[in-house]
């Protein structure tokens, strides 16, 4: 059964869903869902305030999410990408494994991504350094690298 929560942050409202125990998924929505359980994650809710106040610079969270197996593979790659420091599709691939053929397979598994902000997908960019797509949109992608300052190494 899942069970979810709205954050009022910076960028928007924040959906969290998940089973009680673990996330399932983070996105972006325009309007609060009714029949949020804030108890049962009042420890994302701290973490996500953190986060958005400049205080934390990873999640401590339990997370689950299903994909292929190339999709598990890539999603580890983007989760290791450091605060504050981006990776383009071409080094996330390399990083991984992944032969230069398959980098828009690794962004199709980026832009699958169920955990946005926790499994940090803002951190990749184009081949020159450009944001390029992002399920929350250009604009918070833009202010999330801001906030975590590895916007002076992005084209914008």
């Amino acid at each position: 059964m899942s069970i979810h929560t709205t954050i009022d942050s910076p960028l928007g409202l924040v959906l969290i869903e998940g089973d009680g125990s673990a996330i399932s998924r983070v996105s972006f929505v325009p309007e609060v869902r009714p029949g949020g359980d804030d108890e049962a994650f009042a420890r994302a809710r701290q973490q996500f305030a953190e986060y958005f106040a400049g205080e934390r610079t990873e999640f401590d969270l339990e997370l689950t999410s299903a994909g292929t197996p190339f999709q598990e593979r890539v999603w580890a790659g983007v989760a290791a990408v450091p605060y504050g420091r981006t990776r383009t599709y071409g080094e996330l691939a390399a990083e991984i494994g992944a032969p230069r053929d398959r980098i828009r397979a690794v962004g199709a598994a980026i832009g699958a991504n169920p955990l946005l902000v926790v499994r940090p997908c803002h951190r990749i960019v184009g081949a020159n350094g450009s944001l390029t797509g992002y399920a929350g949109g250009l604009e918070r992608k833009h202010a999330l690298l801001t906030l975590e300052g590895a916007l002076q190494q992005v084209l914008v």
